[in-house]
C-alpha cells in the first residue's frame, strides 16, 4: 500500500515529550482558582435563568484497570458500598443544581456519561442511577445521550439496558485491535470482546456506534496500524474518532520516564502519529466517510451528528457531575474536587464540591469558541461577527495570511478551510490566538 506523507509540522518538535498537547478548553486550566469559586453559587442563585442550551457530563470514575496512559480520575479498588456512595453523591449534587435559580425548570439538550469507565456499572445500576437523573431533570428533550463503554465489561444484557434507557451514541473505547498493543498499554480488554460486544451492539440497532483509536501507543507499527484500519473498515462504525498518544505528567508512562531518566516518551513521534491518522482518514474518505474534525471521520454526516461536542464548542452551559468533573455554566468554567473520599463528604456535609473555577470575560469566550471550533477544521466569519461583534479577518489578519500563504488556509466567503496537514496539528497551532497572558501555558492540567 502507498504510504502518504503530511507536511512537516511548523509548532512542535518531532519528538512527543511529556505532557498534555490537546487542548480541551480555554483559558488553560493553570489559570482556574479558588478564588472564583464563590462566583458558581452566586450564578446559580442569580434570578436570571440560562438562556443557552444545557447539557450534563456524569463522571464515572471507575475501571477494572488503569491504562499506562491514563490521565483521568479514575479508581481499580473500590467496593460496592463505595460506589453506591458516590452514585447517591452525584444524585445530591445533581439534585441541587435542579433547584437553583439558573437551572430551575431547563432540560438538558445532551447527555454524557464518561469516565473512567462508565460501562463499570451493572445493569441495576445504571437502570436505578439514570431513573433518578431522570426524575431530576428529565431528559425527554435530549438530542443525544453518549455512553463511554470498555468492550470487556459489556455483555447483551448490559447493552439493551444502556440503549433502553436512552443512549443514542454509544463509544466504544477500542484503541487498537492488537492483544499485544493492548496488554503493553494496560488496556483491560482484548480484541475478542471488542468484536463481541460490537455485534451485540449492532444487533441492538443503537443509533450511533463510535469506536475510538489512538494512533503511537507503546509498540504502535506500520503494519499494526494498517490492520487497524482494515478492522475498522470491516465493522463500518458510524462513526471513528482517532486520537494521538500523549504522555501526560500523571500516566504510568511518564512514572517510568521519570525513573529512566528519559525526556523523551517511548511512543511514535509527532510526524509519525499525523502520517498515520492521515493514512487512516484517506482510507476512512474512500470507503465514503467525511471527516468532520481533527479527531473524526463519519459515515453519514447529515444522520450522525455530535451534539456533546458541537454545543460545547458553541458556548452552552454543561453541569459537570462527580469527582473531578468539569462544567461550564454562564461563562464560568468549574472542576470539582478531585479525590472521591472528599468529594462525597464535602456534598455529605452539604457543601460545594466545586475545587477551581474561572470567571471568563467577553474576550476569553470569544477565544474559546475560535480556538475549539478551528478544530472543526473549518470557522465562520459570520458566526463570530453575528455573536461576538468581531471579525476574525481583521483581529487575526496576519495569522490568517501566514497559514494561507504557506497553504494551510483555504478562504471561501465568509468561510475558513484548513488543510488537512493543518488540521492533524491543530492544537499545536491554537496557541497563535491565545492572549498574551495565557501562552505558555497549554501543556499543563
Amino acid at each position: 500500500m502507498k504510504k502518504s506523507s503530511i507536511k512537516p509540522d511548523y509548532e512542535t518538535k518531532e519528538e512527543t515529550k511529556a505532557g498534555n498537547y490537546f487542548v480541551s478548553n480555554y483559558p488553560p486550566f493553570s489559570f482556574w482558582n479558588e478564588e472564583d469559586v464563590p462566583c458558581v453559587s452566586s450564578l446559580l442563585n442569580s434570578p436570571t435563568k440560562g438562556r443557552v442550551p444545557l447539557g450534563i457530563y456524569y463522571h464515572i470514575p471507575f475501571c477494572r484497570k488503569r491504562c499506562h496512559f491514563c490521565y483521568f480520575k479514575v479508581y481499580t479498588d473500590k467496593n460496592s458500598a463505595d460506589v453506591r456512595n458516590y452514585l447517591d453523591s452525584t444524585i445530591n449534587e445533581l439534585e441541587t443544581y435542579a433547584e437553583s435559580s439558573y437551572i430551575k425548570g431547563r432540560k438538558p439538550k445532551f447527555v454524557y456519561f464518561g469516565g473512567g469507565t462508565p460501562s463499570y456499572l451493572s445493569a441495576q445500576q445504571l437502570t436505578d442511577l439514570t431513573n433518578r437523573m431522570k426524575s431530576v431533570l428529565p431528559w425527554d428533550e435530549a438530542e443525544e445521550v453518549t455512553f463511554e463503554c470498555e468492550p470487556g465489561t459489556l455483555s447483551e444484557k448490559k447493552l439493551e439496558v444502556i440503549k433502553n434507557f436512552g443512549v443514542t451514541r454509544l463509544s466504544l473505547g477500542v484503541e487498537n485491535f492488537n492483544d499485544h498493543i493492548l496488554e503493553v498499554n494496560g488496556r483491560a480488554h482484548r480484541s475478542k470482546e471488542v468484536f463481541k460486544a460490537y455485534e451485540y451492539a449492532r444487533g441492538l440497532g443503537f443509533d450511533n456506534i463510535n469506536i475510538d483509536l489512538i494512533s503511537g501507543m507503546l509498540e504502535e507499527t506500520d503494519e499494526n496500524w494498517d490492520d487497524c484500519i482494515d478492522q475498522v473498515l470491516r465493522l463500518s462504525p458510524d462513526c471513528v474518532t482517532i486520537y494521538q498518544m500523549e504522555v501526560p505528567f500523571n500516566t504510568g508512562i511518564f512514572k517510568s520516564m521519570k525513573e529512566e531518566g528519559r525526556l523523551t516518551a517511548p511512543v511514535a513521534d509527532w510526524p509519525t502519529k499525523r502520517k498515520w491518522v492521515n493514512e487512516a482518514y484517506e482510507r476512512l474518505e474512500n470507503a465514503g466517510y467525511t471527516i468532520t474534525s481533527a479527531y473524526t471521520a463519519v459515515k453519514n454526516p447529515k444522520n450522525t451528528k455530535f451534539v456533546y461536542r458541537d454545543r460545547l464548542w458553541s458556548g452552552s452551559d454543561m453541569i459537570g457531575l462527580g469527582v473531578s468533573s468539569f462544567g461550564h455554566l454562564g461563562g464560568i468554567h468549574y472542576q470539582n474536587l478531585t479525590n472521591i473520599e472528599n468529594y462525597c463528604a464535602s456534598i455529605e456535609d452539604q457543601k460545594s464540591p466545586i475545587r477551581r473555577a474561572l470567571l471568563t470575560n467577553d474576550e476569553e469566550r470569544f477565544i474559546r469558541e475560535l480556538i475549539l471550533q478551528w478544530k472543526l477544521g473549518r470557522v465562520s466569519e459570520k458566526y463570530f461577527l453575528d455573536k461576538f461583534d468581531i471579525s476574525i479577518r481583521q483581529r487575526f489578519a496576519d495569522i490568517l495570511s501566514k497559514w494561507a500563504d504557506r497553504g494551510d488556509l483555504s478562504i471561501q466567503g465568509s468561510e475558513y478551510f484548513l488543510s488537512r496537514s493543518a488540521l492533524l496539528q491543530i492544537d499545536s497551532l491554537l496557541q497563535n490566538f491565545f492572549l498574551p497572558a495565557h501562552r505558555d501555558a497549554t501543556r499543563y492540567v
